[in-house]
């Protein structure tokens, strides 16, 4: 009983995981579009880095000077971010946590709408109809996401915590993966830029 409790004693308290959206892209999003139109909107925003001039919120900047590792995704916009709150710091890059696509329904060229609405539209058709135009299905991001919670969770349960710099929805969707592995959502701030959804051990 005494060697049992001396290896469970020894076993590291675990670390936290904070999933940080992006700041803000440098793409105007005042402007009305087609479908077709916000498909070439998108590439963009998934190539552009962020709009100059930005200050994180404090207490993300604190999460990030307490954490031991930081992640970010391979996007600039997510790069830059992780820049932007850890100067100097090393940071690893992982596709694995990209944004899950945003494919616009394929309606007729004479609806124009704000990116703000096409995202939610195209996001409504990718989540119950999905309608992936030949990229990730809803069922390959779930699935990706779990992979992912996997990864982050290895590294907390070592006793680190943990900052990612990625992308609105599919924190989302990693946050899902981690409840299900048992982790508790201690802090959730919506989908704004720089916001934070914050997990710890049960």
């Amino acid at each position: 009983m005494a060697s049992a409790l001396t290896a469970d004693t020894a076993r590291p308290r675990a670390g936290a995981i904070t999933l940080a959206r992006h700041g803000e892209p440098a793409l105007s999003r005042k402007v009305k579009l087609t479908a077709r139109e916000y498909g070439e909107f998108w590439a963009k925003y998934e190539l552009m880095g962020l709009l100059p001039g930005q200050t994180p919120p404090p207490m993300l900047l604190g999460f990030v000077a307490d954490s031991h590792v930081m992640v970010a995704s391979t996007r600039l916009r997510a790069i830059e971010s992780a820049q932007t709150v850890g100067p100097g710091r090393t940071f690893t890059q992982e596709a694995l946590l990209i944004e899950a696509p945003l494919p616009p329904p394929p309606w007729p060229q004479w609806i124009r709408m704000s990116p703000r609405l096409w995202g939610f539209f195209a996001r409504f058709w990718w989540w119950f109809f999905n309608h992936h135009a030949g990229q990730e299905s809803r069922k390959e991001a779930e699935a990706r996401a779990d992979r992912a919670a996997a990864k982050l969770e290895v590294l907390a349960d070592g006793g680190q915590n943990v900052v990612v710099l990625a992308h609105g929805f599919f924190n989302l969707l990693i946050g899902r993966a981690l409840r299900k592995r048992g982790w508790r959502m201690t802090l959730r701030e919506g989908y704004k830029y720089w916001s934070t959804r914050r997990f710890e051990r049960l």
